[in-house]
């Protein structure tokens, strides 16, 4: 296992492991590594020191206060704050229905369904089909937490 140290292309910074260099190079070639904070899939490695430990019988170094970093949960400005607010509240008062969200949204709008608070996911060609319909939908500017069981 590797730890990478991430950033995308809006310059948040994150890490995350990979079983190696190569398999991080796949996924990366594939889009399938995504920024853990706003989702966008144009990430690339970050500077990043290497981690040696020192030999077991080295001197212990003086004690220098260390920066720790923050949790990738605790957003770094006030913009980030606010989506991480407007997310809990969407997640909070609404009903995750998935990849279904497409047949669901339609079936409230043509009265097949009782009408309720949604957000999930949609394919492109889905959701513009919706929105030529008349079909009220908005794009979230975040990923939803898939809910499992």
């Amino acid at each position: 296992m590797i730890q990478y140290s991430l950033k995308c292309s809006n310059g948040h910074s994150f890490d995350s492991w990979f079983q190696s260099a190569s398999a991080f190079d796949k996924l990366v070639a594939s889009k399938m590594v995504s920024c853990a904070i706003c989702g966008v899939d144009h990430v690339e490695k970050a500077i990043m020191a290497p981690r040696v430990r020192p030999a077991r019988k080295a001197a212990t170094a003086p004690d220098v206060p260390v920066k720790t970093q923050q949790p990738l949960s605790t957003p770094a400005n006030a913009q980030e704050a606010a989506l991480a607010q407007l997310k809990e509240h969407v997640e909070k008062n609404s009903d995750y229905v998935g990849m279904n969200f497409a047949a669901e949204a339609r079936a409230m709008h043509d009265g097949a369904a009782p009408a309720r608070a949604i957000h999930g996911e949609a394919k492109l060609e889905d959701a513009k089909k919706l929105i030529e319909d008349g079909v009220p939908v908005a794009p979230l500017p975040f990923r939803p937490t898939r809910k499992t069981n």
